[in-house]
């Protein structure tokens, strides 16, 4: 079973809904026959790479709220973190544009290193003081070679804006298509969508429902047409 998973570093209930999910997942009894894939979603897209702002700023622009309203938003999500063992850093984080980063995880992708590099982005952004927007590319190079990929490798994909931009953009039409206009987003074997940071107990409703209903695979009849096996190859008799 295929668990497709849209998010962006910039979302701070993409963090906590990763963790949820993965506590159903880690409960899960055919948890070694389920494959996760994280898709591109970028929630700021229209943003210039160098415009870094503080999260409270961003938070009163974009939404209309107070100071006062944004600062306990972020003590809520604080708490909500905690809850489940995450750390989260509730003043004093910034916001910018997570373009490369996405980019970034799709070279993660193809090297079987992309669940590894997105959950330390997302400790990155959310629970340590360095910033991954204000520091340079040289950040981001430090954290995808934490994740196990080549630190050459990450700075070519990092000078070349072309690279996996049209896998970033393909997912994010993805998105739209199947109807998502937030993150998370979870899809289970494109049978099932799940909006939010849901409980862990929901992904587990969840999994369990997507495994039960997987269809069997229905086989036309081959008219015993000859076919190789564990055993050898059947020889025509003439």
């Amino acid at each position: 079973m295929r668990v497709e998973i849209w998010s962006d570093i910039a979302c701070p209930w993409c963090y906590v809904g990763k963790a949820r999910f993965e506590q159903a997942l880690e409960a899960f009894p055919h948890r070694d026959q389920v494959e996760v894939v994280h898709r591109s979603f970028e929630l700021d897209p229209g943003r210039a790479k160098g415009d870094v702002q503080p999260v409270i700023k961003m938070l009163t622009k974009k939404y209309g709220m107070s100071e006062a309203q944004a600062r306990a938003g972020e003590e809520n999500l604080g708490a909500q973190a905690a809850a489940i063992g995450l750390d989260y850093r509730t003043r004093d984080r910034d916001h910018g544009n997570t373009f490369d980063m996405h980019r970034l995880l799709h070279l993660a992708k193809e090297q079987g290193r992309q669940d590894e590099l997105i959950q330390i982005l997302y400790r990155a952004n959310f629970a340590e003081e360095r910033s991954v927007f204000s520091e340079g590319d040289e950040r981001l190079v430090e954290l995808a070679v934490e994740a196990g990929l080549d630190a050459e490798a990450a700075r070519k994909v990092l000078a070349d804006p072309t690279a996996y931009a049209d896998e970033v953009r393909a997912d994010e039409r993805e998105a739209a298509q199947l109807g998502a206009n937030g993150v998370p987003f979870f899809v289970l074997d494109r049978a099932y969508g799940i909006s939010g940071a849901q409980p862990a107990e929901v992904f587990t409703q969840a999994l369990t429902q997507a495994w039960g209903d997987r269809s069997p695979l229905k086989l036309l009849d081959d008219g015993g047409a000859e076919a190789c096996g564990p055993d050898g190859c059947a020889v025509p008799q003439h």
